[in-house]
Order: structure tokens, then C-alpha cells, then sequence
């Protein structure tokens, strides 16, 4: 059986928490970079918006991933 990375602990906690974490945050600031866009402030560029998304995106298929491989092997 291989081991699940996802639960290396780091200052305590697994690592899928912490990538939990980190997708909400990139969530967050994607959602709010395209409010920007929509609303015409700052400058802020569509391709911003979709380049963090995909960024959004893969930080969460990979927290995914790891969360359902602790739950499934």
C-alpha cells in the first residue's frame, strides 16, 4: 500500500489542511479579482482573474485528491 502524502504532519496538522487552507484563500482572491474587473477598479486585468483560477483550480484537485485518498485507502 503506498502511504497518503496528505497526512505528513507539519507543526502538527496534515498537509491536506493546510492545502484547505490555501484554496480557500486562492478562492477568495479570485472571487474578489473578478469583482474588481467587473466593477472597472484598480486596472485589474481579466487574465488575472482566469490565470488565478486555474491556479484555484489545481490547488484544489490536489487537496481533493489527498483528502479522498485518506478516506479510500
Amino acid at each position: 500500500m503506498i502511504a497518503n502524502p496528505g497526512l505528513i504532519i507539519i507543526f502538527g496538522l496534515p498537509l491536506y489542511f493546510y492545502l484547505g487552507i490555501l484554496t480557500f484563500i486562492a478562492l477568495i482572491s479570485t472571487a474578489t479579482l473578478g469583482m474588481l474587473f467587473v466593477k472597472g477598479k484598480y486596472g485589474v486585468r481579466f487574465s488575472w482573474h482566469m490565470n488565478l483560477a486555474k491556479i484555484t483550480i489545481v490547488i484544489a484537485i490536489i487537496h481533493g485528491t489527498l483528502v479522498a485518498w485518506g478516506y479510500l485507502f
